[in-house]
């Protein structure tokens, strides 16, 4: 992260990791200060950013590891301020009471900012119509009030959101003693030969490419159960199936899978085959129910969501109607 430069008040100075050699200087600035790209462009043209001793204002230079890059004046109110409301961002809302939330995330929404994805996050949909979300903006969780897990860009589905203090630590809980029940539908290449069985194999970030997930012995514990729901012969042969997290780690369905030789569908990070039906970016992954003790009542809860429009377009493709 961006430190203090000795020299000057605002300046913020950093050195290039060896997982941006290469990378465009507008890039690896956004990756590492969390701005959005347009602010960026902005510093970079305005002369605000240097590579060693020289002001660069080509947003396309391509920076090498070990290259020291210095930032001019502060970072701006993108990166000061919590996130702003967004009537924009549609929020497909399954519950809410005084305590809580439930969601049903489209596919393409990221759910918080973070690097590179500092504006149109469910956050931002989420306090244009939940305002007193803004209460919980504090501290660490300053970009993501309420947020109690995630789910990738790509996935569609369930998660719940926090709207007290009370709810969020008690759903982290929760979250934490693996009694949330998470379930996911998910369609793998191939044909799976047990009708179930578990993943368990602990994940790491690449030491080559840090926002990718690989299986790695000494990694954070991850375990995947999962049941076939029905086999398809093809051509190409692919099984649906439910997953069930214990453990909720980055892309650990998508990874777990794709160790066993069954990636998940459209999963072109992961080697996943792909489905003329989804977009870059949309593997046929979608968080089908959830359920949690209610951190008001104590009474379960519990979610169910559709296969959405987009995935069941794919799977026909898969098994025609006939």
């Amino acid at each position: 992260m961006p430190d203090q430069a000795p020299g000057g008040e605002g300046e913020q100075q950093w050195q290039v990791p060896g997982a941006l050699d290469g990378e465009r200087l507008d890039r690896a600035v956004a990756l590492v200060t969390g701005l959005a790209r347009s602010e960026v462009d902005r510093l970079v043209a305005s002369g605000q950013v240097s590579v060693g001793r020289r002001v660069i204002t080509t947003r396309s230079r391509r920076v090498r590891e070990g290259d020291r890059i210095r930032i001019r004046g502060p970072l701006g109110p993108d990166r000061q301020a919590g996130p702003e409301p967004d009537e924009d961002v549609q929020v497909p809302v399954v519950y809410a009471d005084d305590h809580l939330i439930v969601v049903d995330k489209p596919a393409g929404l990221v759910v918080h900012p973070g690097a590179g994805n500092r504006h149109g996050t469910l956050v931002h949909g989420l306090l244009a119509r939940f305002p007193d979300l803004a209460a919980l903006a504090e501290g660490d969780e300053k970009d993501r009030p309420g947020i109690v897990h995630r789910l990738d860009k790509g996935t569609s589905g369930l998660l719940v959101v926090a709207r007290t203090p009370q709810a969020r630590a008690s759903l982290s809980a929760q979250l934490a003693s693996r009694s949330m029940s998470r379930g996911y539908l998910a369609l793998v290449a191939g044909t799976m030969d047990s009708d179930a069985g578990v993943v368990d194999a602990p994940l790491a970030r690449s030491d080559i490419d840090p926002t990718r997930i690989r299986v790695q012995a000494g990694g954070r514990q991850a375990r995947t159960r999962y049941e076939v729901e029905r086999r398809f012969g093809g051509p190409p042969a692919a099984t649906l199936i439910r997953c069930r997290l214990e453990t909720g780690r980055t892309h650990q369905i998508r990874v777990h899978l794709a160790s066993i030789g069954h990636p998940v569908v459209n999963d072109d990070r992961y080697g996943g085959p792909p489905c003329p039906d989804l977009g870059p970016g949309r593997p046929f992954l979608h968080a089908a129910s959830l359920g949690f003790s209610h951190p008001a009542t104590g009474q379960p809860a519990r979610f169910e969501s559709p296969i959405p429009e987009d995935l069941l377009r794919c799977l026909a493709t898969i098994s025609p109607p006939g």
